[in-house]
């Protein structure tokens, strides 16, 4: 595919006024690449509720004074929203699997009907922007642009973008700023382009390395094109980047796994994410196919694939830091681990989700239906201040603590259980190492300690008594992450009776 040339573009104003005093830099920590969305098992049954002992084996977890006023303030500091994601949902077409709100345009992008299109939808996203308040004096540290398919949206178009976000949010010099690309939609100069404005993150939805697989997902693009736009984003010296995949696809073999997953490191990406396919419901994989049964992989398949990637990837040198993800040193995603960790962050676009004033709120998937929201939220005598919904209640103590388990737990990091204890109280953290307890004696969770390997069930007794001398909990590799929602489950039973 001809891709248009853009390499005599100007910095974005904002990048520019960077330069040449300080320059964008490669991660130094880590797409949910978008992986709440499309990873995971589905989720199971609540398993019975455990009893909680007498015994207070967590005195250690109790905080024996109030937090003084750095933590206080720190705290605080943490709880500003300095994260943005940015929805641009234009695609060739939808894929088969795909649940997103999408606009198709079809393969001919460079069509000025299509360019309207962006053009229009760019005006109105920086109108939501600026109707946006403000909510601390904080820059953003990441920005993630998700779709659809950003990199079609042209270099001009995103330079108007980020100049907007800049001027009314900022920009932190050394953010992270991430485009979402697919092969067959940009070309080593559009990829220097886009660094030009400051984006100094791809990631790139290859999904498969079978051109059966990729045409079987209605993908647009073809198998050359991959290896093209591998070949771009070398060529283009962007200092980081994320690749694709997805296991569990239609009439997927172990053997064309396995070649997905060398040719993948093959490639050489500082970040991979695996999902797990997810037939959602509206889709036309969901009127095609049934989950577990042919010609998709059963779930003992399944599962053989994600224990094959675990190890096959941290062979190659990538840490598996989230159920879904895998990153090499200093490269994990800033961006997600700010959904893993419960932070704030703005939204902007059609569907998206912002996290903001403690409260989730989604923006209309049609696009009818968010242009009037968006005509509503930017008036005068709108009602909710600059916040999107304001009007809602905020998420509740209980609410908080259960995504704290659920994301946390997907992390390698693992669930800090003084911090959950100082937060939502050692009754809370006991009847949640309760309920862990039973996994930890299979092996499926671990204790984790401060500067050494986590520890599985030894001489040293319960999880309760290795944790005087731990951190946390997390997951084990590949087993506990498999069973992640049955372990999350059991944890969500038991404090679902904290009065």
């Amino acid at each position: 595919m001809q891709v248009a040339q853009h390499s005599m573009l100007k910095p974005s104003s904002w990048f520019r006024s960077l330069q040449p005093t300080t320059k964008l830099c490669t991660p130094s920590v880590s797409n949910l690449d978008r992986g709440s969305k499309r990873g995971g098992r589905g989720l199971v049954t609540l398993g019975r509720q455990p009893e909680v002992p007498a015994a207070n084996h967590l005195s250690n977890l109790t905080l024996e004074c109030p937090p003084s006023t750095l933590q206080q303030q720190q705290q605080q500091q943490q709880q500003q929203p300095t994260s943005a994601y940015l929805h641009l949902p234009f695609c060739k077409r939808k894929c088969f699997y795909c649940d997103f709100p999408v606009e198709a345009v079809g393969m001919k992008t460079e069509a000025q009907r299509v360019q309207q299109r962006m053009q229009d939808y760019v005006k109105l996203l920086c109108k939501e922007i600026k109707a946006m308040q403000p909510l601390n004096d904080a820059p953003l540290k990441t920005v993630y642009f998700g779709g659809g398919t950003p990199s079609l949206v042209p270099p001009d178009l995103m330079a108007r973008i980020l100049d907007t976000l800049h001027h009314h949010l900022r920009i932190e010099p050394q953010a992270e700023v991430t485009l979402e690309a697919d092969p067959g939609t940009f070309d080593a100069p559009r990829l220097r382009a886009y660094m030009d404005l400051g984006i100094n993150r791809i990631s790139m939805g290859v999904q498969s390395f079978d051109e059966g697989l990729l045409k079987a997902c209605g993908r647009p693009h073809d198998l050359r094109e991959v290896y093209r736009a591998i070949e771009a984003v070398h060529a283009s010296t962007i200092p980081s980047w994320s690749l694709d995949i997805i296991s569990g696809l239609p009439r997927l073999s172990m053997d064309s796994w396995r070649h997905t997953l060398q040719e993948a490191i093959h490639a050489q990406p500082s970040h991979v994410s695996v999902y797990d396919l997810q037939v959602e419901e509206g889709t036309p994989f969901a009127r095609w196919f049934s989950p577990g049964s042919a010609p998709l992989p059963d779930d003992d398949n399944t599962a053989t694939m994600y224990a094959a990637a675990s190890a096959t990837l941290q062979d190659a040198g990538y840490e598996h830091y989230e159920v879904s993800n895998y990153a090499r040193p200093g490269h994990r995603s800033q961006h997600n681990q700010v959904y893993w960790r419960c932070l704030p962050c703005y939204g902007f676009g059609l569907g998206a989700a912002s996290y903001v004033e403690g409260r989730r709120f989604s923006r209309p998937a049609s696009m009818p239906k968010y242009k009037q929201w968006v005509e509503d939220f930017a008036s005068p005598d709108s009602k909710s201040r600059g916040v999107p919904g304001l009007s809602q209640p905020p998420d509740s103590q209980e609410e908080r603590m259960l995504d704290a388990v659920m994301l946390r737990l997907r992390t390698a990091d693992g669930l800090d259980m003084r911090s959950f204890a100082s937060e939502y109280g050692a009754d809370a953290a006991r009847r949640a190492l309760t309920a862990l307890e039973p996994h930890f004696q299979d092996g499926l969770v671990l204790a984790v300690h401060e500067g050494r390997a986590p520890t599985g069930p030894t001489n040293l007794g319960s999880l309760h008594d290795q944790l005087v001398n731990a951190r946390g909990v997390r997951l084990a590799d590949p087993d506990g992450f498999l069973l992640s929602n049955h372990i999350i489950s059991d944890v969500f039973a038991a404090l679902s009776a904290l009065e």
